[in-house]
C-alpha cells in the first residue's frame, strides 16, 4: 500500500506528542496536558481517516505509540502503587482483600519490598481501605511483582508488557468480530488509535485493557458458537473488572432459556474458582464494604449526580446524606436499565446485544457518582460495532476532567464539566435524531 507522506508526518508529530506526554508532563499542567491531548486526538482522525487500507501502518504505529511509555511511570495516576503493594502480598502468599494498607505498615511491612515509597505514593485513600481488585487482576499483579523482583519500576515494566499485550490481543480478536458482524475491521483503529486508550491503559497502567481483552475474545468466541469457551472468558474479563456482570442478563433472550442457564453456570462456576483461592470468612464482608464505597463516598467527573445534588443543595440537603441516599438509588436504576434493555428488544442476535451492552453502560456511567477519565474507554470499544460514536466524542472530551488534578485539593470546574457532557449529550441527541430519520 502507498503511504501518505502526511501520515508519516502525522505518525512522527504523534510520537514527539506521546513521548512529551511520558516523559516531559505534570499533570499539574493543565493547559499542557490539554494542548497535547487536542493535538493527539486530531492527529488519530486523520491517520484514520488518510490511511484506510493500509491496516499494517496502523498496527505498527499504534503498537510503537504504547511503546514510548514503557520506561516512565504514570504521571497521571498514582494507583500502580497500591497495585504493586498488592502483587507483593499475593507473591508472598498473603490475602490482599484481608488487611489494609495502614494495617500492615504497623505489623507486616517487612514482606513487602519498597513498603514506605508504595505506602505514601499511593496515598491515604487507598492505604485505609481494602483491595477492590477481583482475583485475576491480583494474580497479575502477583505475576509483575514477582517478574520486576524488589524493583518498582521492575514491576511497572512488567505491568506495561501485559496491557500492551491485551490491546494487541483486543485489535487482533476485534478485526475479526468486526468482520464475522460484517462490519468494517477499519474500525478497530478507533479504539486502537485513541489517545485516551494509548495513555491511560499504557501510560497510566489501568487493567481495563486487559479485562477488555477477555471481553472482546468472549464476544468473538461467540460469534463462532465456541458459547462454552466464551463463558469462561467472559468470568476471566470479570475477574480483572466486575464490570461486565452488568451485561449478564443481556444474553438470556440470545441464548434461550435452556442455553442461558448452562452459560451462567459457567460463568458463575469459572468466577467461583478464581475467587476460591482468596476466600475466607472476612473476605466477603471486607470485598463487599470496598465496592459499597463507590457507590455511596466518591464523587468524579459525574454529569446527572451532580445536577441532582446541586438542587438538592439548594433545599438544605447535605452532601455527605445525599451522596449516601443517591447511592441507594443508582443500583435500583441501573438494575431496570439492564431488565429494560434485556426484555424489550424483539430481535436479540450477537449485534443487538453489543448494542444493548452500550446503551445500558452508557446510562450507567450517566447516573454514577464516578467517572474517571478511563472509564468511558469500554464505551469506545462497545461502540464501534454499533453506529453510534459518541463514546468516541466523550474520550477526547473527558480530558477535561483532568482540571482536577492540577488542584492541591482535586477541586472539580463545574464549568468544564458542563463542556465535556453538553458536548457528550449535545452529540448523543444528534445521533438519535439522526438514526430514528433514517428509519
Amino acid at each position: 500500500m502507498k503511504l501518505h507522506k502526511v501520515s508519516l508526518i502525522l505518525a512522527v508529530l504523534s510520537f514527539v506528542f506521546y513521548y512529551t506526554f511520558a516523559y516531559h508532563l505534570d499533570r499539574t499542567d493543565f493547559i499542557k496536558l490539554l494542548s497535547l491531548f487536542v493535538a493527539l486526538f486530531f492527529f488519530c482522525f486523520k491517520l484514520i481517516q488518510f490511511e484506510k487500507l493500509n491496516f499494517r501502518f496502523l498496527l505498527g504505529v499504534g503498537i510503537i505509540f504504547r511503546l514510548i511509555f514503557l520506561f516512565t511511570e504514570p504521571n497521571l495516576s498514582q494507583d500502580f502503587y497500591r497495585f504493586i503493594w498488592d502483587g507483593n502480598l499475593v507473591s508472598s502468599g498473603v490475602n490482599p482483600y484481608l488487611h489494609t494498607p495502614d494495617e500492615l505498615m504497623q505489623n507486616m511491612v517487612s514482606i513487602i519490598p519498597n513498603a514506605s515509597e508504595l505506602y505514601q505514593g499511593m496515598g491515604s485513600l487507598s492505604a485505609r481501605h481494602y483491595s477492590n481488585y477481583p482475583p485475576l487482576n491480583q494474580l497479575i499483579f502477583a505475576l509483575a511483582a514477582l517478574l520486576g523482583g524488589k524493583s518498582i519500576f521492575g514491576s511497572l515494566f512488567a505491568m506495561r508488557g501485559i496491557i500492551i499485550l491485551a490491546d494487541i490481543g483486543i485489535f487482533y480478536f476485534g478485526r475479526k468480530l468486526l468482520k464475522n458482524l460484517n462490519r468494517s475491521p477499519h474500525l478497530i483503529f478507533w479504539y486502537f488509535l485513541n489517545p485516551l486508550v494509548i495513555v491511560e491503559l499504557t501510560g497510566n497502567l489501568h487493567f481495563e485493557g486487559v479485562m477488555l481483552f477477555f471481553f472482546i475474545l468472549a464476544m468473538f468466541l461467540l460469534s463462532i458458537n465456541k458459547w462454552k469457551i466464551a463463558a469462561i472468558a467472559l468470568a476471566c474479563s470479570i475477574s480483572i473488572k466486575l464490570v461486565p456482570l452488568l451485561f449478564l442478563p443481556l444474553f438470556f433472550k440470545y441464548f434461550g432459556w435452556k442455553k442461558s442457564v448452562a452459560f451462567y453456570a459457567l460463568v458463575g462456576i469459572a468466577s467461583v474458582l478464581l475467587f476460591l483461592p482468596f476466600n475466607t470468612p472476612e473476605f466477603i464482608d471486607n470485598y463487599s464494604k470496598t465496592i459499597k464505597l463507590w457507590f455511596s463516598n466518591f464523587e468524579f467527573n459525574s454529569s446527572i449526580y451532580n445536577i441532582a445534588k446541586k438542587i438538592a443543595l439548594n433545599f438544605d440537603a447535605k452532601p455527605w446524606e445525599f451522596i449516601i441516599e443517591y447511592g441507594k438509588i443508582t443500583p435500583i436504576l441501573t438494575i431496570a436499565t439492564v431488565g429494560l434493555f434485556t426484555f424489550l428488544p424483539k430481535k436479540y442476535d450477537l449485534n443487538r446485544v453489543l448494542w444493548s451492552m452500550m446503551w445500558v453502560l452508557t446510562i450507567y456511567y450517566f447516573i454514577s457518582t464516578t467517572v474517571h477519565p478511563w472509564y468511558p474507554i469500554f464505551l469506545v470499544l462497545l461502540s464501534i460495532f454499533t453506529t453510534y460514536r459518541y463514546a468516541i466524542i466523550w474520550s477526547a472530551a473527558i480530558v477535561l476532567s483532568y482540571f482536577a488534578y492540577s488542584q492541591a485539593d482535586f477541586k472539580e470546574n463545574l464549568w468544564l464539566l458542563s463542556i465535556e457532557y453538553i458536548s457528550v449529550y449535545g452529540y448523543l441527541f444528534y445521533e438519535i435524531v439522526s438514526h430514528n430519520n433514517k428509519k
